[in-house]
């Protein structure tokens, strides 16, 4: 029996009967599964609409489904299809898998577009690009990141010394450092990541879309680094400060944001050492993605947070 998660989703991959290729990654709940079955064509759950969509019915490159399995945990479903038409993915290739991430953290294109999303969708389905750092020369640029990771790296040592320093009748932060329950840090976890996601829908709203992201991606950045802290992991393990800039430059849209946030939960919640590693790093670069979305500085919540800690004594310029 297929296992859907707490939102009513299971991820399905998606693969190439003829080449094996994996073509994307998408979500079904119990209606899109079973719709798919139907159908003998993949449907899917749209978190971002709310709403089923049948995958290629704008474009017509629709899926013919020839076998569905499922893995052992019983959590995740791997789809072969017949690809019509060339291409899954939105932005007009055959695999969305069209990249390849180097070890400095840019892209390789791999292969070349089937079609031209505007051509298909209109000129509104373009994926908007995020604005640009505030700094423009790709000297100053590092110069500012550097800055932005001295201030993330003084924030986790905030998080370190808590858990090194029993203070937890002053700090309920360095009670949970002692503590050290990760089933219940990666459940408050869950709860902050899908207030972000709210905050970006427009679904939870607090003060406005860019304060709401400021506090919001702050309390992601907070539980983050507290499960980070309690399995002992060294800030270089992470790298939070490239993660959330990559999320913030990024070509990131709603779907793969839902993809990102799914796999962050899903890889933390192991509490195994690299899955772990990964998994926060995807966290960070939602909080990235999120400050793209709403426009503003992507330093913005780690520098909410260090306010805090300045007017708790636990900072010191």
């Amino acid at each position: 029996m297929v296992k859907f998660d707490r939102q009513g989703l299971v991820p399905a991959v998606i693969q190439d009967e003829a080449t094996n290729e994996v073509l994307m990654v998408a979500f079904m709940n119990e209606e899109a599964l079973q719709r798919t079955r139907e159908t003998g064509y993949t449907h899917f759950f749209s978190r971002s609409r709310g709403t089923i969509w049948h995958k290629g019915e704008q474009s017509g490159n629709v899926q013919e489904v020839r076998a569905i399995y499922i893995n052992c945990e019983e959590n995740s479903l791997l789809i072969r299809v017949v690809q019509h038409g060339g291409a899954a993915c939105h932005e007009g290739y055959h695999s969305c898998y069209y990249r390849r991430l180097l070890p400095d953290n840019t892209y390789e294109y791999c292969a070349e577009r089937v079609f031209n999303p505007a051509d298909v969708y209109g000129q509104h389905a373009t994926i908007p690009q995020p604005p640009e750092f505030p700094i423009a020369e790709e000297r100053i640029r590092a110069v500012a990141a550097q800055e932005f990771e001295k201030k993330m790296r003084q924030l986790y040592a905030v998080y370190l010394y808590l858990r090194d320093n029993d203070m937890s009748v002053q700090s309920n932060t360095s009670r949970l450092l002692q503590e050290k329950s990760h089933a219940y840090l990666t459940a408050r976890l869950a709860d902050e990541v899908e207030e972000l996601a709210g905050v970006e829908r427009g679904e939870h709203v607090h003060s406005g879309k860019q304060a709401d992201t400021v506090l919001e991606g702050s309390q992601v950045g907070y539980w983050l680094f507290l499960i980070a802290a309690t399995h002992y992991l060294h800030y270089e393990d992470i790298q939070p400060h490239q993660a959330l800039l990559d999320g913030y430059s990024g070509q990131v849209d709603e779907e793969k944001a839902i993809e990102i946030r799914q796999e962050c939960l899903s890889l933390v919640a192991t509490g195994q050492r690299e899955q772990l590693i990964q998994g926060l790093r995807q966290g960070f670069m939602l909080i990235g993605w999120a400050c793209a979305q709403a426009n503003i500085d992507p330093q913005r919540p780690t520098e909410f947070d260090l306010e805090q800690m300045r007017r708790k004594g636990l900072v010191q310029e």
